[in-house]
């Protein structure tokens, strides 16, 4: 089988030929037919500092991916032959503290999918049957592809009660924009979001939010006045990772303000303790999905009209990879969804 893989430690992936992997007896072999690009991915195929540190090579990365049940183990029971799919990219142990009381999200043993096993940017992956998750028919691919990121944005969306909420968004990428979209379709009020990108913040306008900023040229005060705001956002996600996102953040938002972080900083930031004590400010990380609460709510809002795909701004076959990394890569493009069938 054809896979995208990483063979030393340096920048780049390399397209190579590999024998189709064999499910044990409790795993299922998944067809792959389309894969997202992530920014997991960026860091593994640029090798930056948190990949060196990470990552053991050879390994095949991606985690994001739709694709078609080939073959089960002989103690599959809930996976069929032919089943359309996606997969929890998370392999928990099952048996730590967490996982025995039911925050599978939380296990201390995690296994990363593409990060510390073999990955889905190939023709064929394996994986667990418990980390199967079957899709209804008629699930567009190209959706399915992403429910993985979509999973991120709805753990961090509905961490909070939304319904008539005033909600700031800090990063404008696909999981922010699609944080704002379930946001949204949960009933916030009013829906702020930030970026630098101007080709992003216009995806966000062309999804729905009420105001798009770039912090380069507006002051969110002002956007506050506009909307007729006088106490603060009431909820605030951080998808960026940008070390001046959580200090404006805690400027902006009101008394009893709820912060979701998602978004991974490259370095330590200083803020303003007091100020979330005395403000009594909620601040909560989050990784990755509640499993599998975020699957069947994703699901379900998808069903009842939940529209995320404009979100994807390129599709391309899997030997284009590189144009599809470059692309990926800049600041002005949503998800690339690469094809595999």
């Amino acid at each position: 089988m054809k896979a995208l893989r990483k063979v030393e430690e340096k920048p780049g992936f390399v397209l190579v030929d590999l024998p189709e992997p064999s499910p044990n007896l409790r795993e299922v072999k998944i067809r792959v037919l389309r894969t997202g690009i992530c920014g997991t991915d960026l860091h593994i195929q640029s090798w930056d500092a948190w990949a060196s540190k990470t990552i053991k090579v050879p390994i095949t990365p991606g985690h994001e991916f739709s694709g078609t049940v080939v073959e089960v183990g002989a103690e599959v029971t809930s996976v069929k032959v032919g089943d359309f799919v996606s997969g929890e990219g998370h392999i928990v142990c099952n048996l730590c503290r967490n996982c025995r009381a039911g925050r599978r999200h939380l296990c201390m043993n995690t296994v990363g999918i593409g990060v510390n096993r073999d990955g889905a940017f190939a023709e064929f992956i394996c994986m667990p049957e418990s980390n199967v998750w079957k899709h209804e028919a008629g699930m567009d691919p190209d959706l399915a592809a992403i429910f993985d990121p979509l999973g991120n944005a709805v753990h961090v969306a509905l961490s909070f009660p939304l319904v008539g909420e005033d909600v700031l968004i800090t990063g404008a990428g696909p999981i922010g924009i699609m944080a704002a979209q379930v946001a949204r379709f949960a009933g916030a009020r009013y829906i702020v979001i930030t970026d630098i990108s101007e080709d992003r913040l216009t995806l966000a306008r062309s999804m729905g939010v009420d105001v798009a900023v770039n912090v380069l040229h507006e002051n969110l005060g002002d956007v506050m006045k506009t909307l007729g705001m006088t106490e603060g956002f009431d909820v605030a996600f951080e998808m960026s990772g940008s070390p001046a996102a959580l200090p404006q953040i805690l400027e902006f938002v009101g008394h009893g303000a709820r912060v979701a972080l998602l978004g991974l900083p490259s370095k330590p930031i200083e803020i303003d303790w007091a100020k979330v004590i005395t403000n009594m400010v909620t601040i909560k990380g989050i990784y990755g999905r509640e499993m599998f609460e975020t699957w069947y709510a994703m699901t379900a809002m998808i069903k009842k009209g939940l529209d995320i795909s404009p979100v994807i701004t390129h599709k391309m076959h899997y030997t284009d990879w590189e144009e599809a990394f470059r692309i990926a890569s800049m600041s002005n493009a949503g998800k690339i969804v690469l094809d595999w069938s």
